[in-house]
């Protein structure tokens, strides 16, 4: 583990518990406190992605609380030790993705009001993405944005322009609520290849199947249909002329031009549309999880986050 961070055990210190909504569906939570001898930086509160879990970001958690900021983390509802949505649990559904944004917006509001800012909101894939829209509705109000791989378009073989309508007819013709899939993390695609979606690093790949075996309520596989039709039209929304430019947030947008699940060509018009946007780009070199690629990559990545944050949410002084 080149770090020296044990990726495979909850730090000492950090605190998980279970977070009340405002609906009262109970959210599962991290936090992690700066290192003792270094001064605070701020506070950072990453957003995983679709059918993800904190603990498969331990190593980036912990590097930004050894450098000085308030960590924290939370699941989304419906995923991971945060209950699920369907009878099914391995299946991954929303009723809409609005349900998300609200959560975020009253996660947000708790969050804030506790730590110190500067604030920072960071978001994996579908994370990145739910951070996003909350920023331009605005449901979060952060200093800066950290968007890895963020999910605002989809590689498939479906074109583009009838994504939408294919998802809302497959919802039409079965149950939304079924799996849209049947393995790993892209229609069509065999579980013995899920891992080349995702990293180059096979000991980092490893750490999910490890976390999965020692907390089982963890594990999660396809989305539903309907999640898959909500999210084509909660990604149409972004499109809406107008929204994005008005987004004053310093926003840094990392992305593999080779990412296999979300699309790169997508990111980089959305990027070009943020009027405080930046775009930092991989080729072949790095797979869809930029933040457990290997070494080289994720170096990289966290040097570049390291980088935009003190350029865009600076230290505040006293």
């Amino acid at each position: 583990m080149g770090s020296g961070i044990d990726r495979r055990a909850i730090p000492a210190g950090a605190r998980e518990w279970r977070w009340a909504l405002p609906d009262g569906h109970e959210v599962r939570r991290i936090a992690l406190a700066p290192v003792a001898d270094r001064p605070v930086r701020g506070s950072l509160l990453f957003l995983p992605g679709r059918g993800d879990f904190y603990e498969k970001y331990l190593e980036s958690l912990e590097e930004w609380s050894a450098a000085g900021w308030h960590v924290s983390a939370a699941d989304w509802r419906g995923q991971a030790g945060s209950g699920r949505m369907t009878p099914n649990p391995l299946t991954g559904d929303i009723a809409d993705f609005s349900v998300w944004i609200a959560d975020l917006a009253a996660l947000w509001r708790d969050w804030n009001s506790a730590t110190p800012g500067p604030h920072v909101l960071v978001g994996h894939s579908m994370g990145g993405h739910l951070a996003l829209r909350a920023v331009a509705e605005g449901a979060a109000r952060p200093d800066a944005l950290v968007l890895s791989a963020p999910m605002l378009g989809f590689v498939s073989a479906i074109p583009e322009f009838v994504q939408h309508a294919y998802s809302r007819l497959m919802c039409r013709i079965g149950d939304p609520a079924r799996m849209a899939w049947p393995v790993s993390e892209k229609p069509g695609s065999p579980l013995d290849v899920r891992a080349t979606l995702l990293t180059h690093d096979p000991e980092r790949y490893a750490d999910e199947g490890w976390w999965r075996e020692a907390r089982p309520e963890l594990v999660m596989g396809p989305a539903s249909w309907r999640w898959v039709e909500r999210a084509a039209a909660s990604i149409a929304a972004l499109r809406a002329p107008g929204l994005l430019e008005a987004v004053m947030t310093p926003v840094l947008l990392l992305a593999a031009r080779k990412d296999a699940l979300v699309a790169y060509k997508a990111v980089e018009r959305m990027a070009a549309r943020l009027p405080r946007g930046e775009l930092v780009t991989w080729g072949p070199e790095a797979r869809h999880e930029l933040l457990r690629e290997a070494d080289g990559v994720r170096d990289a990545v966290m040097t570049a986050i390291a980088a935009f944050l003190d350029r865009a949410a600076p230290a505040r002084q006293g």
